[in-house]
């Protein structure tokens, strides 16, 4: 008799209850495979006890295999502990790990007990062909299935990569899988009710620090406009949204592609922020720009990265600094808040490229004052990670740890949870930085957010972003970061949100 086609899904803990948003990628796994298995979706971000419901899970009945999804940075640690709550609970059952940690590192996602199988990129068709294999696997199988890493009389074997696709079920998301899913609406500054969608898949530029580029080889899958204002009528209508948060990675394509995109938007007129690129908002015709405006888009997600021209070139970003003023200009015009993320602390001049790129920030601000800014520390990604036609000429300039040694990258899954790493992962830090550049970089952020308390902090009274705003002025006037201590202290007092770590 055949065993139970179950199948166990989880989502590692990665963020508080109130930033939690929709699993999307494990609803769109389950949604692609619920012809042939049935799925259960626990979600770490929701259940504080999600370890011990794993165990509970595990001990009421068997599964044919368990899916973790795993990014890199916080939820490392704690999709290690679900794997090793799966594998204390059931011994035997395959656990598959998928997502962005496993794609842009599978031999180290592979090199550790508590993992089986490693999924790199999108991975509903991976997944299909995988479970099929498992039911009576054998090396010659598990070899032909593209986008696989797996282990081999204990040695990793990454078959051949699996051309970008999008593979999501047609039908709506399974989100009756959460539960309730109105308890993953939330209140952000675009409406009480938020939440998150995912219209198109993938980017098509090819960026070599970004982990999109990795995951879909610069290739971009837009949706047809019917599905997009079907998915849009339940949000609305049958869980009560009032506003969407979208995950796309790049939402602004060609244009001739995304007007019908932009149709359906202004017949809903839902609030809205996305992720976009300054030359695709800048291209927009007069009449794409009145479908935005009518849509109610709020904000635009823009990596600015760097001021510096030369730069940008160097890691395929396609877009100038001259672009980022022009989009700055023109979102003002427009109603559009544009949130502009800035990387600082390039390795080739650290020190250098912060101070012109705190400058550049300021030329901002000038432009268009309601600008969001959003300042991260350049981690570029290890060669091997990126896309074949931009590994060689990243291998032409190693990544140097500071001093003059090449960087060495955590070789498993545990290394990868140590504070240096994790800040790695998130932008936060390098090991090429000195400490009186980390205080620095602190100080400017620390100054700015205070001068320009940000728009997406719901739980802080105006007042209290008036008075910061008015303890910044001189610092941020006369360019005095140093050592803001009435700031920080204000700081632990207001409680402002910071957008690189809670999002809207």
């Amino acid at each position: 008799m055949n065993r139970p086609r179950r199948l166990l899904l989880i989502n590692p803990r990665i963020t508080s209850r109130r930033s939690a948003r929709f699993p999307l990628s494990l609803l769109a796994l389950a949604g692609s495979l619920e012809r042939t298995h049935t799925c259960r979706v626990i979600d770490g971000n929701v259940d504080p006890n999600y370890l011990m419901t794993i165990r509970e899970t595990l001990s009421a009945g068997s599964f044919e295999a368990v899916g973790i999804t795993a990014m890199g940075g916080p939820q490392i640690g704690t999709a290690i502990e679900a794997s090793k709550a799966v594998r204390a609970s059931t011994p035997t059952t395959p656990i598959v790990w998928g997502g962005y940690f496993p794609t842009l590192y599978p031999e180290t996602a592979l090199n550790a007990s508590y993992v089986d199988y490693g999924v790199r990129g999108p991975g509903e068709t991976t997944f299909a062909e995988l479970l099929t294999a498992l039911r009576a696997p054998n090396s010659e199988t598990l070899a032909a299935i593209r986008g696989l890493t797996w282990k081999r009389d204990g040695l990793i074997v990454r078959n051949a990569d699996r051309a970008p696709e999008d593979s999501r079920t047609a039908d709506i998301l399974p989100y009756d899988l959460l539960g309730d899913p109105r308890a993953y609406l939330a209140k952000t500054f675009l409406g009480r009710r938020t939440a998150a969608h995912q219209a198109s898949m993938g980017c098509r530029f090819r960026c070599t620090f970004c982990g999109v580029a990795a995951m879909f080889g610069g290739a971009t899958r837009l949706p047809p406009a019917a599905r997009l204002h079907r998915d849009l009528t339940w949000l609305r209508d049958g869980l009560g949204a009032d506003s969407i948060q979208y995950f796309d990675h790049n939402f602004f394509d060609r244009e001739t592609d995304m007007v019908p995109l932009l149709e359906v938007l202004a017949k809903f007129e839902l609030p809205w922020w996305c992720y976009a690129r300054a030359d695709a908002l800048l291209n927009l015709s007069a009449s794409s720009w009145a479908l935005i405006r009518k849509s109610r888009l709020r904000m635009a997600y823009i990596g600015a990265e760097s001021p510096n021209d030369a730069m940008l070139k160097s890691i395929r970003k396609g877009t100038s600094s001259d672009q980022t003023l022009a989009v700055a200009e023109l979102c003002r015009r427009q109603g559009v808040i544009p949130e502009l993320s800035f990387m600082v602390g390039d390795p080739a001049d650290p020190t250098g490229e912060t101070e012109r790129t705190f400058e550049f920030i300021r030329q901002v601000k000038r432009i268009n004052p309601d600008s969001e800014i959003i300042v991260y520390v350049y981690t570029p990604l290890p060669p091997e990670c990126l896309p074949a036609n931009s590994r060689a000429r990243a291998t032409a300039t190693p990544i140097l740890d500071g001093s003059e040694n090449p960087l060495r990258f955590p070789a498993t899954p545990e290394e990868w949870t140590q504070k240096q790493w994790v800040d790695y992962a998130c932008h936060a830090d390098a090991p090429w930085l000195s400490d009186d550049l980390r205080q620095r970089i602190h100080n400017f952020v620390t100054v700015l957010g205070c001068r320009f308390p940000t728009v997406q902090d719901m739980r802080s009274p105006s007042w209290l972003k008036l008075t910061l705003r008015g303890l910044a002025a001189w610092r941020y006037r006369f360019r005095r970061y140093g050592h803001p201590w009435e700031l920080m202290l204000s700081k632990k007092l207001i409680r402002l949100a910071d957008p690189r770590a809670t999002g809207i």
